[in-house]
């Protein structure tokens, strides 16, 4: 079952157990199962010594989750070992699998993972959701999951749960979307419009997209500031390796952070906003080109042919992302930035602006800042991953729901 990403805790942390004899079996076993999915592979004894039980100890957790279909066995590890060889172990490439699905101003995006981080099946659809009521949209995402599942059970994988990426504000409950400026949606539980009874997490597309940098990225801090891009502006916090989700859950709404307050009107009916000078419609306006759907690709391919209008566009842009950003470094302090979405295919042309303003205004060394190399698949990885993550925080809770 996937971990609730809007309750208190940090996120991709499996439901606290009580310190009983069934409650230290279950963290085992998610012990096992983290040390086995870090390395790739390992042998009973490799698991005992990185996690501290005794190897009758692991045996026996390692026995359950085989039956179960959550470990599999490769067979004798490689030779040239002192002693008996012991077989080695891996998560296995079926059963269960993270179902992650993204709403998008322009498209619907759905895909399966399975345990070892891998995607096995993907679907999407492109076409505007802007201005659309929530049903309409929410029924072909229906039909892709639907489309996507049907894939995951003929590689023999089954749905452990499903997260969904919004453009919005998504409440504490896990499944209503507040809020959402650039699709017109208010105070809309997805969980009453999505058919089928598996876990279901809503969650913003900014922090599904933090957490794919968090989880899925070698290298990446525990504590970084992630900023991506569509039509919107979308930022997420995270802090000793969590999110930092504010009162109500809100937190991380850079792209509403007034960069002119004098500046033009905002969907999210403030003035100025950074979205209205970072976004990529916004760039677009600037640099006198229609809209369409390749907007990134547009926008580099005319920025790389040397295109001056659209590189003045872009460097403006980079200018008040940093201007926005210079305040959240100064007050929280991150460890770097990260550029991610949208943003990531622009970086060449954002970034020399980008960070002048930030090495400019900030009141401490300059905070660096890095490339996403998920670019705008973070959100629909970071929301199959969410899933995968649950099942790896409790196994034993998979295993009893499957």
């Amino acid at each position: 079952m996937s971990a609730p990403l809007h309750e208190d805790r940090p996120a991709g942390r499996g439901p606290a157990l009580p310190d009983t004899q069934q409650g230290m079996r279950r963290r085992n076993l998610a012990r096992v199962m983290h040390a086995v999915r870090a390395e790739g592979s390992l042998s009973r004894a490799a698991v005992a010594s990185r996690i501290g039980l005794t190897r009758a100890a692991v045996s026996t957790l390692v026995d359950e989750l085989i039956r179960t279909g959550l470990l599999e066995e490769l067979g004798p590890e490689r030779p040239g070992r002192v002693g008996r060889p012991g077989s080695a172990l891996a998560v296995s490439g079926h059963g269960p699998a993270g179902i992650g699905a993204e709403i998008g101003v322009d498209h619907l995006a759905v895909c399966a993972m399975d345990l070892r981080g891998e995607v096995r099946a993907r679907a999407v659809r492109h076409g505007t959701n802007r201005g659309r009521s929530p049903e309409p949209v929410v029924a072909e995402l229906a039909e892709l999951i639907d489309e996507v599942v049907t894939a995951a059970w003929g590689e023999r994988l089954w749905p452990a749960g499903l997260a969904v990426a919004v453009p919005g504000l998504v409440d504490r409950d896990g499944r209503t979307v507040v809020r959402a400026p650039n699709l017109d949606w208010h105070d809309t539980d997805l969980g009453a419009l999505l058919p089928g009874d598996q876990p279901l997490t809503v969650d913003n597309e900014a922090n599904f997209g933090a957490l794919a940098e968090l989880w899925l990225t070698e290298g990446t801090p525990r504590d970084f500031l992630h900023v991506s891009a569509e039509i919107g502006i979308g930022g997420a916090v995270v802090v000793d390796g969590s999110l930092l989700r504010g009162t109500r859950g809100f937190a991380g709404e850079l792209g509403h952070v007034p960069v002119h307050p004098d500046g033009p009107a905002c969907g999210c009916g403030g003035r100025g906003c950074l979205e209205q000078y970072a976004g990529e419609e916004a760039v677009l306006r600037a640099a006198g080109l229609a809209l369409g759907e390749d907007r990134v690709g547009l926008l580099a391919g005319r920025a790389a042919d040397g295109d001056e209008d659209v590189r003045r566009a872009l460097r403006d842009a980079g200018t008040a992302l940093g201007i926005a950003l210079t305040g959240a470094v100064n007050l929280l302090d991150p460890r770097s930035v990260v550029l991610g979405g949208a943003l990531a295919g622009l970086a060449p042309w954002l970034l020399p602006s980008l960070e002048e303003e930030l090495a400019r205004r900030t009141a401490g060394p300059a905070c660096p800042v890095s490339v996403s190399p998920l670019g705008p698949q973070g959100p629909l990885l970071g929301a199959a991953h969410a899933v995968v993550r649950g099942v790896l925080d409790d196994p034993a809770g998979v295993a009893a729901h499957s």
